[in-house]
């Protein structure tokens, strides 16, 4: 699951100038390579019998062990210095539980179909926005958050015959992404992109021990504590957090050098990713039904990036 351009534009400072065309190119990079971190999860747990609890720990667990020696090597201390300590670990247990959920369907669903499921999140943020922060959220984005609902649906429905409550997962998912990015607005700028992206590692990663020993304590077959079966295995384990790492700084970077309404259609770009990885890979492939949803639900979100940006002028120019 890949970060979202809003969480990113929460965590990055305004930049002192602009290189569009470099943003641009580091974020469609970010954003092809960012599915292969979930078809790693979906590799482990189809091929390596590794559950997606215990995936989903290794994933934060090599992400801090992969970032944290550099990041205290150039920044010192300063990494943990937060001033809002608790909300930032509790970004990370929301981070933590969405990444659990989206590596459990990932399990038993194609990755496109998670991916394009999954897109609901930027409507749900709108709306989370509008009703709790007082954004202004004009009719014509509340009539794209309803149709990309719908778009949602139409990939839903067939996935759900199929799969049953499990089809629901990436929504459940996008809900709670949405409140994690949505505290990444509460908090605002209290502290350093740095130290958010740092303590949220370091609460994904308590959470999922939490989840792991309950979990499998219960018997639960997708908490199941294992270890790397394989060489191959513990390579894709360090890989899984490394992209999971420094994909998320490259997305922090390319914030810095253009700004947010010409990245955000760039997200979209992991469909594109996500549904190749599925086809090479485990042979799925959405069928027609399923890409005119995909269809609407990526338009949907395009309207709604279009209008914040027209928004956002209206106000800059006012």
């Amino acid at each position: 699951m890949a970060s979202s351009p809003h969480e990113s534009a929460a965590m990055s400072e305004h930049p002192a100038h602009q290189n569009s065309l470099q943003g641009m190119a580091i974020m469609s990079g970010a954003m092809l390579i960012l599915p292969t971190m979930d078809a790693i999860a979906k590799y482990m747990a189809t091929f390596e019998a590794m559950s997606p609890g215990q995936v989903t720990f290794y994933r934060f667990f090599f992400q801090l062990a992969c970032t944290l020696p550099i990041l205290f090597a150039v920044f010192g201390l300063k990494a943990l210095s937060a001033k809002r300590p608790w909300m930032n670990l509790l970004r990370g247990v929301l981070h933590g539980a969405a990444s659990l959920l989206f590596f459990v369907a990932v399990k038993y669903m194609p990755l496109a179909d998670v991916f394009a499921i999954y897109f609901v999140e930027p409507f749900m943020l709108t709306a989370m926005s509008a009703l709790f922060l007082g954004e202004k959220v004009g009719w014509r984005r509340w009539m794209a958050i309803v149709v990309g609902f719908g778009g949602a649906m139409i990939v839903i429905q067939p996935s759900y015959e199929i799969f049953g409550l499990k089809a629901l997962l990436p929504v459940a998912c996008a809900f709670l992404f949405s409140l994690y990015l949505f505290l990444n607005r509460a908090i605002g700028e209290a502290d350093s992109p740095l130290t958010m992206q740092t303590m949220s590692g370091i609460g994904g990663t308590l959470f999922m021990a939490a989840a792991l020993f309950v979990g499998s304590g219960s018997g639960n077959a997708d908490f199941a504590m294992s270890l790397p079966s394989s060489g191959l295995g513990l390579v894709l384990l360090l890989a899984l957090g490394s992209i999971s790492g420094y994909a998320h700084l490259l997305i922090v970077r390319a914030f810095r050098l253009a700004p947010l309404s010409l990245l955000a259609p760039f997200q979209y770009f992991e469909i594109i990713s996500a549904t190749v990885l599925g086809y090479a890979l485990f042979n799925d492939f959405p069928n027609f039904s399923k890409w005119i949803g995909i269809f609407i639900i990526v338009a949907s979100g395009l309207f709604i990036i279009w209008r914040e940006r027209l928004q956002a002028r209206s106000l800059k120019s006012s």
